[in-house]
């Protein structure tokens, strides 16, 4: 029998170094190597895209101070990093139970027989002890499984707070961009509404005179209510892009950050490269998430199928008893024990075995997430790239349309003024005049927003999600 022993040691540990948790396979990326090519696309070089950090892609000082302030007072990001620290703890919980738990005890007592007994009338024990209180062996790798499948869980939970990081750097560039967009667009309102009380002037002297019929004054005084309208509301907007900065700032903002337009803006905000394997979406932090529950829901089935197996636990004690404190540590007080005991369920109506099936779809779902969110990147990164083929020739059409309209503009007023035109001619010129300068401020917002609408979907930033506070 005690040549039995060193075997069966090792068979024991043995065992308990498996794991019934199928290995993992991460699936090909379900999308093209390379991104859509055709009229909406621009075909650029194939280079390694770096990593992109925010600092490379938002370039003005002040959106930079406004980020940086965000990223350390914003209540979403601070909700994602306790998040983050409560995943690591609950996979430092898991981990603890694969290890022995060790514990000590003391005890003393005193009994008094009474002053008329034989003897000297009491006498008190004392008891000290210590060693193993629980202990399983993980023979078919339950808690290994477990403690794995927690660790998967808070790198998840890792790689989506730095997808809270990348959006609020976004939408804190998106907010900032829009503000300058609505700064600009009071300015035409200002303008257009400064050029309508002149007519207005105008055109009610002409009423005076005999001149012009009382049509082209309310006309007029249509033109100058539309302006004064759209003071207003662009004044409701820009104090709502400031509230929105606020809130994802986490505090006061101070103005001299912000914008006066988009031509503060345009520049500030860099374009990125584009032609890039779409490997890199492996990099976005929802890939990364999607990836570690995959893992997790894995070693969840390999937790699920050691239920199905015994579980084995060991216990061991070391101790000291005396009835003399003096005396505690005598070699004659020591004691010890040592037991162990198995459990297996014998019947449960087939519950254990339904417990892995509900694992594996869990982990078929996980893998479905998983192909999903790099899909789901791919559209997001070709939809970007197919604007930005084509916003440049936007801009420059909408300046040019704008150009063309100022000139019509210009020109009807001389001929009306001449008695050339009618009224009517001149107040259609002024508003196509509004609409195409409000348009091309609208498709200089667009090329902004689509810049960071690339950096968003490439993932940028993910590389620095790693400062906790």
């Amino acid at each position: 029998m005690t040549a039995l022993r060193p075997l069966l040691l090792a068979g024991t540990l043995a065992l308990a170094g498996c794991s019934l948790a199928p290995k993992t396979v991460l699936p090909a990326p379900p999308v093209p190597q390379s991104w859509p090519v055709g009229d909406a696309y621009l075909l650029q070089s194939e280079a390694a895209l770096p990593i992109l950090s925010y600092r490379s892609v938002f370039t003005d000082p002040r959106l930079q101070a406004l980020a940086e302030q965000a990223l350390a007072n914003n209540r979403d990001l601070r909700v994602a990093y306790a998040n983050v620290a409560t995943a690591r703890a609950q996979a430092r919980v898991s981990r603890a139970g694969q290890f022995p738990e060790i514990g000590i005890s003391a005890g003393a007592g005193y009994a008094d027989s009474g002053s008329n007994s034989a003897g000297n009338g009491g006498g008190g024990d004392f008891s000290l002890r210590g060693g193993i209180t629980a202990f399983e062996l993980d023979l078919f790798g339950r808690l290994a499984n477990a403690a794995e499948a927690d660790r998967n869980s808070a790198l998840a939970t890792e790689a989506a707070s730095r997808t809270v990081r990348i959006a609020l750097i976004s939408d804190l560039a998106q907010a900032w961009a829009t503000y300058g967009a609505d700064r600009d667009l009071l300015a035409i309102a200002q303008d257009t509404a400064t050029n309508a009380r002149e007519n207005v002037r105008l055109t009610k002297a002409r009423l005076d005179g005999g001149v012009a019929p009382r049509t082209d004054l309310r006309q007029a005084e249509q033109i100058l209510a539309t302006a004064e309208d759209a003071i207003a509301a662009q004044t409701s907007a820009i104090a709502q892009d400031e509230n929105l900065i606020r809130l994802l700032v986490g505090g006061d903002v101070d103005r001299a950050l912000l914008p006066a337009g988009l031509a503060e803006v345009t520049p500030a905000i860099v374009s990125l490269p584009a032609g890039v394997s779409s490997q890199i979406l492996l990099r976005r932090p929802d890939v990364i998430e999607a990836e570690y529950r995959l893992r997790a829901a894995n070693a969840d089935i390999g937790v699920a199928r050691a239920r199905l197996f015994p579980t084995i636990s060991l216990t061991g004690l070391l101790g000291f008893a005396s009835d003399a404190l003096g005396s505690l540590f005598d070699s004659g007080s020591f004691g010890w024990s040592a037991g162990g005991d198995a459990a297996a369920t014998i019947f449960d109506a087939g519950g254990r075995r339904a417990g892995v099936a509900v694992t594996e779809a869990q982990r078929d779902a996980a893998l479905a997430g998983y192909e999903g969110a790099i899909q789901t990147a791919f559209r997001e990164v070709a939809d970007a790239l197919a604007v930005q083929g084509t916003i440049s020739e936007r801009v420059r059409a909408a300046a040019a349309n704008t150009e063309a309209a100022a000139d019509t503009a210009r020109l009807t007023d001389a001929r009306y003024k001449g008695g050339v035109d009618s009224f009517l001619a001149s107040l259609d010129a002024q508003r196509s005049l509004y609409t195409a300068r409000r348009s091309e401020i609208t498709t200089q917002l667009l090329l902004v927003n689509t810049r960071i609408a690339l950096f968003r979907a490439l993932g940028g930033d993910s590389g620095s999600g790693n400062s906790t506070p």
